[in-house]
């Protein structure tokens, strides 16, 4: 048996990195699929059909996090397409390296509108559908908004608020909704490892991470007990202890 099948998620920025991992392995797991991307289209028509020959159902949307309506008609879409929605992963985000006292009010405002306003803004036009599948969502925060990077303070701070988001919504949704976080450390990808060895040094287990343990934090979340919620789970193999 297959824990998601019957069940319906959607991701957003899922058409590529991270995202397309997490949307593959809960495909994996026998959920239909919605995705969501911004701008990369070839990338999203190319997820698309991996998801498709995963023998599920899925559909890809453009869709802006930052903008109220465009959330909206994305969310709309799924539920039209799938009757359903179990599942909200909001994994869009953006990610800047700056000197704090270089970083430009337009820059900060744009770190939170995409990092902490998407996803509440995301959770809001999903909650009365995921309410009644008593369903879940689950945050893509950060390492980052655990411990100070003094070069990302504008991030570091999104991310924190995104935690604290996942608690107040762990709490104000309850019972019909859990609703946790999953918290990356350093995670490479495939194609890029130079650079970041001195990263894995520095973790106890002498790796840095893969998207692919970011999709088994969120597998046991999306597939686990409904009674877990309000948690912030850091999947960085130590690197923050």
């Amino acid at each position: 048996m297959k824990p998601l099948e019957g069940k319906t998620a959607l991701i957003t920025g899922a058409a590529r990195r991270i995202g397309r991992v997490l949307a593959l392995s809960l495909a994996g797991a026998g959920a239909n699929i919605a995705i969501t991307y911004r701008e990369s289209s070839s990338d999203a028509a190319q997820t698309l059909r991996e998801l498709q020959d995963l023998g599920v159902e899925a559909i890809a949307m453009q869709a802006d996090v930052r903008d109220p309506d465009s959330i909206t008609a994305a969310v709309d879409a799924a539920v039209t397409r799938f009757g359903r929605l179990d599942l909200l992963v909001n994994n869009a985000g953006r990610f800047e390296t700056a000197p704090l006292e270089e970083i430009s009010l337009a820059q900060w405002d744009a770190m939170f509108e995409t990092n902490t306003r998407g996803p509440f803004l995301v959770a809001q036009a999903a909650f009365p559908h995921l309410k009644a599948t008593q369903g879940r969502i689950i945050n893509i925060g950060s390492l980052g908004g655990m411990h100070a990077w003094a070069t990302h303070a504008h991030y570091c701070t999104s991310k924190a608020a995104l935690h604290m988001l996942t608690l107040t919504m762990a709490k104000a949704f309850a019972p019909a909704i859990s609703v946790n976080c999953v918290a990356p450390g350093m995670i490479v990808n495939g194609e890029v490892t130079e650079g970041y060895e001195h990263f894995a040094e520095k973790t106890p287990m002498r790796r840095n991470g893969k998207a692919e343990d970011v999709a088994a934090a969120v597998l046991f979340f999306a597939a686990g007990p409904h009674f877990i919620t309000g948690q912030i789970l850091a999947v960085d193999g130590g690197l923050g202890l």
